[in-house]
């Protein structure tokens, strides 16, 4: 980084010389182009892909590790916590409109689109151009004789239980970080290692429900607007879970090392801030994706 061991607190900490920004533009070109080829069906085309998310993960680690470095030395005052704390909220409110978005095609496609196709509003019979015995009912079904049919996944099964595990993950991390203020560093390690094992049960039982839904429900990706809408909501949560899970191990190991005290410890507070925003995110899919 080119940085000091000594810095002055009262100014605002600005790193100079760091060579992350230009890597990780590297990375996610190559990335981009990788994809692009994969998707081409070029042959190089995943090995493109593998070498971009790899410099992805390089880059993260490399420049997450700088940060965490001058945190610990101290280079970081009130105005530069502040400025983190600023940057993670546009970031969470920022997911909070990418989820709005695929909320708002659900809703939308639920109360509009598949009531138009059965004629309501202007009359005019819209299915029968595409085929007859079209029902304008939620979950839409296609044609028995091109796989159309499936059944949806019961929301007091798996759901339900992935739905008390992620509550239980929220009370134990808030648990964590009172241990963190109350300067309990062991209760701290017992609580934040629960919250991890729950996310971690989350995803596993969420593999179990896909595997349900694609083998046995005949539920897939490509079930018509239900079972995309349905993958693509629960599918981005569960990489938010994954993400956040990753992060809540990152911060017990910084923990364990001792990082972290009762009146600085933003690190801690961003991955709860993220923790409890999937968890409110999941609330709703339970409410609007299962129940009703």
């Amino acid at each position: 980084m080119g940085h000091s061991e000594t810095h002055d607190p009262n100014i605002y900490y600005v790193p100079h010389g760091s060579r992350w920004p230009i890597i990780a533009t590297l990375a996610l070109f190559t990335t981009m182009i990788g994809a692009a080829l994969t998707v081409n069906k070029v042959a190089v085309g995943h090995y493109v892909l593998y070498a971009g998310l790899a410099g992805v993960v390089l880059m993260l680690f490399g420049w997450f590790g700088d940060v965490i470095r001058e945190s610990v030395k101290g280079f970081y005052n009130r105005q530069v916590d502040i400025s983190f704390r600023m940057g993670m909220i546009w970031f969470i409110f920022s997911e909070v409109m990418f989820f709005a978005a695929f909320f708002g095609a659900l809703f939308y496609a639920r109360m509009f689109s598949v009531p138009w196709l059965g004629g309501e509003g202007d009359g005019v019979l819209t299915h029968e151009f595409i085929w007859n015995g079209y029902s304008a009912a939620w979950p839409t079904n296609g044609p028995l004789k091109i796989g159309g049919t499936f059944e949806t996944v019961g929301a007091w099964g798996l759901p339900f239980l992935n739905t008390l595990l992620l509550l239980s993950s929220g009370v134990t991390i808030t648990i964590a970080h009172h241990a963190l203020r109350a300067g309990e560093r062991g209760k701290l390690l017992v609580f934040l290692g629960a919250t991890i094992a729950l996310g971690a049960l989350f995803l596993y039982y969420q593999g179990v429900e896909y595997y349900h839904a694609y083998h046995e429900l005949g539920l897939t990706l490509g079930s018509g607007i239900y079972g995309s809408t349905f993958f693509m909501l629960t599918g981005f949560h569960g990489m938010h879970v994954t993400l956040g899970t990753i992060m809540l191990i990152v911060i017990w190991f910084r923990c364990a090392k001792g990082h972290f005290s009762r009146d600085h410890h933003f690190g801690f507070e961003a991955v709860a801030w993220y923790w409890h925003f999937v968890d409110v995110v999941w609330l709703g899919l339970f409410l609007f994706v299962y129940v009703l």
